[in-house]
């Protein structure tokens, strides 16, 4: 599994970034956990709001921080 996490390092982006690690750590799954920072990259999934949440490609959610159980609920 590899999920992004789409955004500039604002707050919100690195709150998204610890959450999908707690879930991580908790369920035991394994994962890439990519920070794609690159406006560039950012806008070829056309998000267009920070933070976003990709999962294997598939933008999951855009725009808000995500919680840990939000988060869990797409694994």
């Amino acid at each position: 599994m590899k999920i992004e996490i789409l955004g500039m390092g604002c707050p919100k982006c690195k709150k998204l970034y610890e959450n999908v690690q707690a879930v991580l750590k908790e369920s035991g799954k394994q994962a890439e956990v990519v920070k794609v920072e690159d406006v560039a990259k950012i806008t070829e999934y056309a998000v267009m709001t920070t933070p976003a949440l990709v999962i294997d490609g598939e933008v999951k959610a855009a725009g808000k921080v995500l919680s840990v159980e939000d988060i869990q609920k797409l694994f």
